[in-house]
């Protein structure tokens, strides 16, 4: 019965298109050690987690790169499975220690961000862009060769240090921070609950794919893979582009949809299989194959009594 009551709501959310957004290539990643003490309790023992920001000329996304780790060590796995021949049935389960799943991507052209949260499926919420107020010191530091200025400036309910970079023209950086006349290449709270620490930046070099490789989820040879439910569409993981299969939702609307997973997630994967049209399989080009088994925990989450994200003192 609980899986009837989820699938109205997949096919109506399915019908919904991704935010058009002009796609954009890539120029630089940049590698930040993100720390956030979650709970106060804790202090000791904070979040923490390696992040990175895909940066081009008008646009940037903001993600895990541990998650990025991941998927490419699955994508390897099951692409040696299927140039072994050997397709015995393979078990996953989502989530893991210490993987963000949310993307954040900032369109400065248009003053546009995203958040891209993943439920199985990717949804994709528009956020109201950062007006930040940032005020810009005649301090200077240097940050692994990287001449860098100080700017400061409060932002959802905490008062930030940043120092950007004016070598590199991009108004962007970490997490939703962004609006100075060069790239944030490190920034912390001033009680450093917060801390986007740099951790090296390497310039994108375009490689041709591999059209024997398993590629999100799609093979070049006439058979598809299905990575986890509703993999995104991009083929190219240097290309800052909202995903077309994505699913355009508000926060309310997601929030009681993760509330759904958290109460029956077995219902819940049920659901989005019948909504996506099937089970997730592993076929070969004949379209034979096992099928691959997907759990999901329902393990409570961590204790968050500090949000990134704090309320505006009244």
């Amino acid at each position: 019965m609980k899986t009837k009551l989820l699938f109205p709501i997949f096919l109506m959310l399915v019908t919904l298109s991704a935010m058009a957004q002009k796609p954009d290539s890539a120029k630089i990643m940049v590698h930040y050690k993100f720390t956030h003490v979650r709970d106060t309790t804790k202090r000791d023992t904070p979040y923490t987690e390696n992040m990175i920001l895909m940066v081009g000329q008008t646009a940037s996304v903001y993600k895990s790169y541990d998650s990025r780790l991941q998927m490419e060590r699955m994508k390897k796995q099951m692409d040696e499975i299927r140039k072994s021949g050997t397709m015995g049935p393979m078990n996953f389960r989502s989530g893991g220690a210490n993987i963000t799943p949310t993307e954040i991507f900032q369109f400065a052209a248009t003053n546009k961000m995203v958040r891209k949260e993943k439920l199985l499926n990717s949804y994709l919420i528009e956020d109201p862009y950062p007006a930040i107020n940032w005020k810009i010191s005649g301090d200077t530091t240097t940050i692994s060769n990287l001449h860098c200025q100080k700017a400061t400036g409060h932002f959802k309910g905490r008062d930030y240090v940043a120092w950007f970079c004016p070598d590199l023209p991009f108004r962007t950086g970490p997490w939703k921070l962004c609006g100075l006349p060069g790239l944030i290449v490190e920034a912390h709270d001033v009680k450093n609950d917060v801390i986007f620490k740099f951790d090296g930046i390497e310039e994108i070099v375009k490689t041709a794919p591999d059209p024997d490789a398993i590629q999100n989820g799609v093979t070049q040879q006439g058979g598809r893979v299905m990575l986890v439910l509703g993999a995104d569409d991009n083929q190219d993981p240097n290309l800052i582009a909202l995903p077309a299969n994505g699913i355009k939702t508000t926060q309310k609307e997601f929030d009681n949809l993760r509330e759904a997973m958290r109460k029956d997630p077995q219902a819940f994967i049920q659901s989005a299989m019948a909504g996506m049209g099937g089970g997730v399989r592993f076929n070969r080009a004949d379209g034979s194959g096992p099928q691959i088994n997907m759990k999901m925990s329902n393990t409570p989450g961590p204790v968050i009594n500090n949000p990134i994200e704090l309320p505006e003192k009244k």
